[in-house]
């Protein structure tokens, strides 16, 4: 059975796109474009580093970006932006692009789904499905942005989740004790925001 599904996942993947994007004549080097699903896959949930993906693929850093929109126009996967609204001007602003599902973004970067693959990975695929999950919500609720938040100098907060006038701060640990450690880059953040309205008074 779990073969089974791993098939049709495989299927999905190709047939589907292969399919989608031929009949609307969207891609025209069909074997790069392989090429780049396959590393777009291995690299979902990381900040999209387009120079990189052209120069492995060989072809140009524009036609990766209009790769990754494909995807998000057919519904494939989704990008989370940078949190460009905050006061810090060392912020990096590139995107992260996620899959929508982690068994597609499994078959798309060649390996079987199943418990095998998330354990090789547990904390990067666990990350990927809280950000899938943290997406889905402002749809079903209507309101709502997704953003992730990265400095220069390696301040990082997997998720912000701007709601309700709120930004509600998500990091994701795979591990079964939390240590004050795991969470270094939220107490960072909320010191300097400390620090600066205190600066402002």
């Amino acid at each position: 059975m779990r073969q089974f599904r791993a098939e049709v996942l495989r299927s999905y993947v190709i047939t589907h796109l292969e399919e989608e994007i031929r009949r609307e004549a969207l891609v025209k080097d069909w074997s790069a474009f392989l090429r780049f699903l396959q590393l777009a896959a291995s690299e979902s949930g990381e900040v999209i580093n387009y120079a990189r993906i052209a120069d492995d693929v060989g072809i140009a850093p524009a036609t990766v970006r209009s790769h990754y929109q494909l995807l998000e126009d057919i519904f494939i996967g989704f990008t989370v932006p940078g949190y460009s609204r905050s006061p810090r001007n060392n912020l990096t602003s590139t995107p992260r692009f996620f899959f929508f599902d982690l068994g597609i973004r499994h078959a798309a970067a060649g390996l079987t789904p199943g418990r095998e693959a998330v354990m090789s990975d547990p904390g990067r695929y666990l990350q990927q499905w809280v950000g899938i999950e943290l997406w889905k919500r402002p749809g079903y609720l209507g309101a709502g942005r997704l953003h992730h938040l990265r400095t220069k100098d390696g301040t990082e907060i997997d998720f912000l989740v701007e709601t309700a006038g709120q930004i509600i701060s998500v990091e994701v640990k795979w591990t079964e004790r939390p240590r004050p450690e795991d969470a270094r880059h939220l107490i960072k953040l909320l010191e300097e925001q400390k620090n600066r309205r205190n600066t402002d008074l």
